[in-house]
């Protein structure tokens, strides 16, 4: 069984407008990376340069933020669900 991706709407373009995309991985990383290899162009705007998320990205893996979990090494269950969700700022 997959793991499911959520896709927040600023970034649906990249998915064929999915809210949702199915892929194969043990870890955070290998997910994205493989939503990356299945949809190009979230690479460039999930990662920085060293290969880090970007600041303003957040990863939740079962709703908790991988910030405090294992960070890109997080493990990940068949079936979890790992929610991309972009901060909000305002003014």
């Amino acid at each position: 069984m997959p793991v499911t991706i959520r896709i927040p709407t600023q970034l649906r373009n990249l998915s064929g407008n999915a809210p949702e995309v199915e892929v194969e991985g043990s870890t955070v990383a290998e997910v994205l990376k493989a939503l990356e290899a299945r949809h190009p162009g979230f690479g460039e705007r999930l990662f920085d340069e060293g290969g880090g998320l970007r600041r303003f990205v957040n990863v939740f893996v079962a709703d908790e933020d991988i910030r405090f979990l294992q960070g890109l090494d997080t493990p990940v269950d068949d079936g979890t669900v790992v929610s991309v969700v972009p901060a909000v700022a305002g003014g």
